[in-house]
């Protein structure tokens, strides 16, 4: 028995109560379903900035009535004090996952990324030790290694930031590290390679590669592709993600403890074989045998990104048990289901 699997059976006979910011993303929605499966009490606060009204819908739909009346959803503001403080009361662990995500925004708009990420996240941390939270656990990055070029990457060495929202996420570490030296609080960062799965929204300018393809290939639009093509990524599906969060919010730390944890599962993929990936995926759907046919279409290198991406988890299988279990082929399969899924629900009803 892993220790994931160890944990599911002890929620079972436990409730504690969580808090989940950024409940309305893609992430954090799914952190809500799955907690809320599990019968626990959790808190949910977003402002909507980027999570979406209907994800929290469809988790109440999946969860069903009964566990949803353990739900408590707050409008509020990372940037708020007393926003934070409200959401964190009476919490035992927090999940922060609220932020304004990635690269190119940053660089487009650093304020606000640093706003979001580095104000946010000190407003929250203070509010989670003012209320006697027990554990914070909270959303770092891949992008935190910067310019260095060894692979696979590995928790202690890092490079220079090369993005805004780069430098956002290490401040965010070092914040936590000091909140653990100097007040006593257990925090573990997880660094998240490029996460994907149901929920997550392909549109807009800033929508992450895999769910903005899947849409295009489905309406019959053009890919873009970044460069050559040869740039890779270490893509994680969101069910690793939410047993890196569980795990690091509940396995035993010493008080004033800090951890890093690289997210990811250990391999990587090219954006040309990404490509060839969706398009047999989404072949294989009833229905969806004649889309994709198209050729991708390449354009410059993106400024600011990685070219190659590859973690190392040792450290969080040693530390917390991390043992994921969707590599990005059966991850693409379940994620390509539900998106056709999405896909025909809504032409049905338009």
């Amino acid at each position: 028995m892993t220790a994931f699997d160890s944990l599911k059976e002890k929620l079972k006979s436990r409730s504690d109560k969580w808090l989940i910011t950024g409940a309305a993303g893609f992430i954090g929605s799914n952190l809500v379903e799955f907690l809320l499966r599990s019968g626990q009490q959790v808190v949910g606060m977003d402002n909507f900035a980027t999570g979406h009204r209907h994800n929290l819908d469809q988790v109440k739909e999946l969860v069903g009535d009964d566990n949803w009346k353990n739900f408590q959803f707050m409008e509020g503001d990372l940037r708020s004090y007393e926003d934070c403080l409200k959401a964190a009361a009476g919490v035992d662990r927090v999940l922060h996952q609220g932020a304004l995500g990635s690269v190119p925004r940053s660089i487009e708009d650093p304020l606000s990324s640093h706003d979001a990420n580095v104000s946010g996240m000190i407003q929250m941390l203070q509010a989670a030790k003012e209320q006697g939270a027990t554990r914070f656990v909270y959303a770092s990055s891949s992008s935190v290694y910067g310019d260095s070029p060894k692979l696979p990457k590995v928790e202690p060495d890092i490079g220079e930031c090369i993005s805004p929202y780069a430098a956002t996420k290490l401040v965010d570490e070092i914040y936590a590290g000091v909140f653990s030296r100097c007040y006593g609080m257990e925090t573990v960062g997880l660094r998240y390679f490029n996460v994907f799965g149901p929920r997550q929204d392909p549109n807009g300018a800033y929508a992450a590669v895999i769910p903005k393809w899947i849409a295009s290939m489905l309406d019959g639009e053009e890919v873009f592709i970044n460069g050559d093509g040869e740039t890779s990524r270490d893509f994680c599906h969101i069910l690793n993600v939410i047993q890196a969060n569980l795990l690091s919010a509940t396995q035993p730390m010493a008080k004033g403890a800090k951890a890093v944890y690289n997210v990811a599962v250990g391999d990587r993929t090219t954006l040309n074989q990404l490509y060839e990936l969706i398009q047999t995926s989404l072949k294989s759907q009833e229905g969806c045998e004649s889309v994709a046919a198209a050729k991708p279409v390449y354009r410059e290198f993106r400024n600011g990104d990685v070219r190659h991406s590859l973690a190392d988890i040792s450290a969080a299988r040693t530390g917390i048990g991390f043992c994921p279990t969707h590599d990005v082929l059966q991850g693409m399969e379940e994620t390509i289901a539900w998106y056709v899924a999405d896909y025909k629900r809504r032409k049905a009803s338009a």
